[in-house]
């Protein structure tokens, strides 16, 4: 996830950004840890970790491990969470059994998706590993927000199904996030483009109010999003590595 959106104040606890998004997440691990077998959680550019740690806290015992990694953490994180249930690493673990990997908002960061992928396929062993994939979508949604973030790309279905597949991750299963707010945030971000405002974050903390009636329309629409296949703020990748 992006440390940046939280350096403006933003609380993933009980924004409604964060809180509907975990939905999608929940609903897939929830056909995982129903197989009785504990699972392993290796969350990938994990920054505060707030995915995997929602996961952690749901399921509890259902969850045998979280691997956080992320190459900002410090040492003096790394020994702080030595050997813990949830514990900061600097590096995909070299053997990933029996795990989901979560790459919530990471490759689109990255100069080369595909080889993160790759890497990540070949720590898998056995037949009982799932990813779970966030990327932004769409490039008429670009922005200064994503120049901002550090942003290379924006996703549509067919390119993230696409490099997945070379990746030779299976049972591929693409959807788009948050389709109602489309509209609204495709105009906002042309508007800003067309007056050159200065890069910059859109994610910002909501009025309460403003908040409630995001998270009850968001948390809804993740009800049904699985059959969204034709446009959103954000695509989804789900499946088997």
């Amino acid at each position: 996830m992006d440390l940046k959106e939280l350096e403006n104040g933003v609380n993933p606890d009980v924004h409604w950004y964060y809180q509907s998004k975990k939905l999608p997440l929940f609903h897939f691990a929830k056909q995982l840890v129903g197989r009785g077998q504990p699972i392993t959680i290796v969350d990938v550019g994990a920054g505060s970790g707030f995915f995997a740690i929602e996961l952690e806290k749901h399921y509890g015992p259902a969850i045998a491990k979280v691997y956080l990694v992320d190459i900002g953490y410090s040492a003096a994180e790394i020994a702080a969470t030595n050997g813990q249930k949830i514990e900061k690493v600097l590096a995909i673990p070299p053997v990933i059994e029996n795990g989901l990997v979560l790459l919530m908002d990471v490759l689109e960061h990255l100069p080369d998706d595909l080889a993160m992928l790759k890497s990540i396929k070949q720590a898998c062993v056995g037949d009982n590993n799932h990813f779970f994939i966030t990327v932004p979508a769409f490039r008429s949604l670009w922005s200064g927000h994503d120049v901002f973030l550090g942003h290379y790309r924006r996703y549509r279905i067919p390119m993230l199904h696409g490099v997945l597949e070379k990746a030779n991750f299976r049972q591929i299963k693409n959807y788009y996030l948050y389709g109602s707010l489309f509209p609204l945030i495709w105009a906002v971000r042309r508007l800003n483009n067309l007056r050159k405002n200065e890069a910059a974050s859109n994610m910002a903390p909501a009025h309460p109010v403003t908040n409630s009636v995001l998270l009850g329309l968001t948390s809804a629409e993740m009800k049904l999003t699985t059959a969204n296949k034709l446009f959103g703020v954000t695509c989804v990748g789900e499946g088997r590595i």
